[in-house]
């Protein structure tokens, strides 16, 4: 078989290998009942584990495989095929797929559609033997580069670890770990069993700058933390370095040291629950929400600010003080600009579920200007999960004050409790939008709450 040289690599030209007739030469005749392995009822084949394999390792690595060439793409499964076979048709199918196509008593050809007038299928040994090289080849290279990457990021690691690079090289060292990390996740093992991360963490400290503690803390969020590491991070000078970056740095320091916070909370064991009662890090999460100029930061915002209330009870009264309540109705607005995130809308609402669980929070709620009729503006008109949040936030505010009640009815709320009522909404929601409507029926009379439920527009 001719050799076609392509960049300083023997490949396979397929154009010219098709063009040679070199894809054709069947040497085995199979016919589809009969000749078959008796082992496994395929075609005689080597190399399939191997294959397989590299194709598996190359997918999960992230490699990009979208150049595969189309003649080893299955015409079924549009995946590469790893025992081809023809058809008298001169159409080629992956072994597993045609099999099943004829079992099912189909004596037609996928692709033309044409009678088959002989049951017979041939392994194309030849485009075997092409798709068994293009992607050997491709897997050598795959483990050079691997191998060249991990390599130059624990040389970077090392050097920085010696102090050999300083002052900006630093910061472009770091970059540069980011940069390889990015482009090949693998990488993050090695870092990680270099020891790399604790001494990643141990770089954050009340001296350390920010162009390279925002470098430091982007690569921290992406590798695993051992109990070390956590320790280390949990340092009164490095939290309010992480603070101090979470207040000040860009929106991508930001949302990095939001995550950071984020990985840290996970381990309920050696998290110092006052880290997060410190104002000057939920003044830094509120204005990374507050900024609706970027979605990646009000959902990290949100998500963190999430974790807080719920782990950590005692907060809520700082964030209610904070004037955190104007910020989240706001967010839920039937104007926002976030409708079309139904994820973000519920972190919302969870947390101004969690809010409403204490007095001042409530209080907080029915004094917000438009909270009350933003609340039932949710109910069925984004998610069950948000209908069921807004739901339970309105009984405590409106259970606390009846007066609420009657602002949410006139803003359209019986109509709307009648709709989950009748909705495929699960039981747990139904009963909470019956509680709710009876107890708004409190302050009007039978006849005038009938009205107000707005009956005929329900019904249609």
């Amino acid at each position: 078989m001719p050799e076609y040289i392509e960049g300083g690599a023997q490949v396979l030209d397929l154009a010219t290998a098709v063009k040679d007739g070199i894809l054709g030469g069947p040497t085995t005749l199979l016919p589809f009942s009969s000749h078959k392995d008796s082992a496994n009822g395929k075609p005689p084949a080597t190399n399939q584990p191997d294959l397989k394999r590299i194709m598996e390792e190359l997918e999960a690595s992230g490699d990009e495989l979208e150049d595969i060439p189309s003649v080893f793409i299955c015409p079924i499964s549009l995946e590469p095929m790893v025992d081809p076979v023809t058809l008298c048709t001169g159409q080629t199918y992956e072994w597993t797929h045609i099999q099943r196509w004829l079992a099912m008593g189909r004596r037609t050809c996928p692709t033309t559609m044409q009678e088959l007038w002989d049951d017979v299928v041939t392994p194309n040994t030849t485009l075997s033997c092409l798709i068994q090289t293009w992607f050997s080849q491709r897997y050598v290279r795959f483990k050079k580069r691997a191998e060249d990457v991990d390599g130059r990021a624990s040389d970077l690691v090392s050097a920085l670890r010696s102090r050999q690079i300083k002052g900006q090289a630093r910061v472009h060292a770091l970059k540069e770990i980011k940069k390889i990390i990015g482009l090949h996740p693998s990488v993050k093992r090695s870092v990680a069993t270099s020891g790399g991360t604790t001494f990643l963490a141990s770089l954050l400290g009340p001296f350390t700058s920010h162009a390279v503690g925002s470098e430091v803390v982007a690569l921290l969020v992406q590798l695993h933390l051992d109990q070390e590491s956590r320790s280390i991070l949990m340092q009164p000078g490095k939290i309010s370095l992480i603070t101090d970056m979470l207040n000040e740095g860009t929106v991508e320091t930001k949302v990095s040291c939001a995550g950071l916070i984020q990985t840290l909370m996970e381990d309920d064991s050696g998290f110092r629950s006052e880290i997060v009662s410190s104002p000057s890090l939920l003044v830094g999460v509120l204005r990374l929400i507050k900024d609706k100029r970027h979605l990646n930061g009000v959902f990290s915002g949100l998500t963190l600010l999430k974790t807080i209330c719920t782990k950590r009870h005692e907060t809520k009264g700082l964030l209610v003080g904070l004037g955190v309540v104007p910020n989240l109705v706001d967010l839920v607005s039937a104007n926002s600009n976030f409708l079309s995130q139904p994820n973000l809308l519920e972190h919302t609402l969870q947390i101004l579920h969690e809010i409403s669980s204490t007095l001042d929070g409530r209080v907080a709620i029915k004094e917000c200007k438009n909270a009350v009729r933003n609340l039932v503006w949710v109910i069925m008109s984004v998610s069950e999960a948000c209908t069921r949040c807004s739901m339970n936030v309105l009984w405590a505010v409106c259970e606390m004050a009846p007066e609420c009640a009657g602002s949410a009815v006139e803003a359209g709320l019986a109509a709307k409790l009648l709709l989950v009522i009748q909705s495929g909404c699960c039981p747990e929601v139904k009963q909470r939008s019956a509680e709710l409507l009876k107890l708004c029926s409190l302050n009007y009379t039978t006849t005038l709450f009938i009205s107000k439920c707005k009956l005929t527009r329900t019904i249609q």
